[in-house]
């Protein structure tokens, strides 16, 4: 059975640190990771009503320490301030110290938690590519970082291969938190358990391998790879990285300075010589499910390539006169909106592609590679009227000249959330951005001193 599979290599592997390292009395947390591109954790804290405890694996995360709260219908998850997160799961995105204005890539991204968190580092500077191999996944993704405001986003849905020959050495920054056979999640998903095999086990790790590879070739010389499961399998964890190591030369593990969870396990290297203490280990004792890290750096030289920027840039397809003359119309009607409203936005660059309008803060990718979105979607214009779209105000809300500003108390906020026209005691007539405690909670048209809800039917609490 798959319970005494898993039980049997672990005891093996643990030995006396078997029960303690697994101890079925530690706590099961949810956690909430808060989005620096809306506020920092000081101000989550003081104003979010959460019951919340610190979190040892990242600064900008908290342990929610009261089970019946329901994360999805607060109006700050709605408004995009913080993500709902196994604990553990905040750790990776932070090891890899991403700067303003580096090129960042999650290869394996959905749902976009760790994504999330790369751009709050990048603080809308340089590039962030977030890639899902499927498409309803990549779907998730795109919401998901459309609600917690990212700009500066392309987001893909390709292997990793054919990123790998797109964009070789071109990322500063490459996480990978791959598919894996999911051990960690054994407590939280009864599922997870009932599917777990050696098979799995081993079919995850070959797929974890050909990442790792694509991966590695994506890397600047310079840049730093982040490689994590949720998984404790020394195929997917220790022995991973030492075949990795034997295959790429070019890279040189890098320790892990945390206090969270506790050191790799040379006992599950597989035989590879390196040393596994620089990786590191989160078991269930440590306040999260389950995670592995390791940090690996590209050696040679520091210098970004500029011939990768070259290739990655596609050029403009060509129009017809018909089709330059819309884009212009189309293009002076979403200018025309944001000078108006957005006036702060009125000099951005805009790109048509057909009746739609994207804010566009970084160049396309390859040519061929499939773009499930890229920039801030502004709206539409049909029949000779500009109409927003939601994701503008989700972005860029709290910069919208006519507002409605409510609170975390305030009753409108609830009603607004489950799609109900309020009144407007703060906006003026037009086209209205909806804020609580000054986050985005999408638009709407106020006329007549009421507020008509256009917040998304998929999106509110029913």
């Amino acid at each position: 059975m798959a319970g005494e599979f898993f039980t049997e290599r672990e005891k093996a592997l643990l030995g006396a640190q078997y029960e303690s390292r697994y101890a079925v009395t530690a706590p099961l947390y949810r956690g909430v990771t808060v989005n620096g591109l809306r506020c920092p954790p000081e101000r989550f804290l003081r104003h979010a009503g959460l019951a919340l405890a610190p979190s040892p694996f990242c600064a900008q995360a908290f342990l929610l320490t009261d089970p019946e709260q329901r994360l999805g219908r607060h109006a700050y998850h709605h408004a995009g301030v913080f993500y709902a997160q196994e604990p553990s799961a905040a750790m990776p995105a932070g090891l890899l110290d991403v700067r303003p204005g580096e090129r960042v890539l999650d290869l394996c991204a959905a749902p976009g938690g760790k994504s999330s968190q790369l751009a709050a580092a990048l603080r809308g500077e340089g590039l962030l590519a977030a890639n899902e191999f499927s498409a309803s996944r990549a779907a998730v993704l795109r919401g998901n970082l459309e609600r917690m405001g990212v700009t500066n986003a392309v987001i893909l849905n390709e292997s990793t291969e054919r990123l790998a020959g797109a964009l070789p050495s071109f990322f500063d920054k490459v996480l990978v938190d791959a598919p894996c056979s999911g051990e960690g999640m054994f407590r939280k998903e009864p599922q997870a358990l009932r599917q777990h095999s050696a098979a799995l086990v081993a079919q995850c790790a070959a797929l974890g391998a050909r990442i790792l590879d694509d991966a590695a070739a994506l890397v600047r010389p310079g840049g730093r790879l982040c490689y994590s499961t949720c998984t404790f399998s020394p195929e997917e964890d220790e022995a991973q990285i030492g075949a990795f190591l034997a295959r790429h030369p070019e890279f040189e593990l890098l320790p892990i300075e945390a206090r969270a969870g506790c050191p790799g396990e040379r006992a599950r290297c597989g035989g590879y010589a390196f040393p596994a203490e620089y990786t590191r280990r989160v078991y269930p004792c440590h306040g999260g499910e389950g995670h592995f890290m390791a940090l690996l750096r590209k050696t040679g030289e520091t210098r970004r390539p500029a011939s990768a920027g070259e290739r990655a840039v596609r050029a403009p397809r060509a129009k017809n006169a018909r089709g330059a003359r819309d884009d212009a119309k189309n293009r002076a009607a979403c200018a025309d909106f944001l000078r108006t409203y957005f006036p702060a936005l009125a000099d951005h660059a805009v790109e048509t592609r057909g009746e739609d309008s994207f804010l566009a803060a970084v160049p396309e990718p390859a040519q061929g590679l499939r773009v499930v979105r890229r920039g801030v979607w502004a709206g539409r214009a049909a029949k000779g009227r500009f109409e927003p779209a939601h994701q503008l105000f989700a972005a860029y809300g709290a910069m919208c000249a006519n507002a409605e500003r409510l609170t975390l108390d305030d009753p409108r906020a609830a009603a607004w959330l489950k799609g109900e026209t309020i009144p407007a005691r703060t906006a003026s007539a037009g086209w209205t951005a909806v804020l609580v405690d000054g986050f985005p909670l999408g638009f709407g048209k106020t006329s007549g001193g009421t507020v008509k809800n256009h917040y998304p039917k998929g999106l509110r609490n029913l």
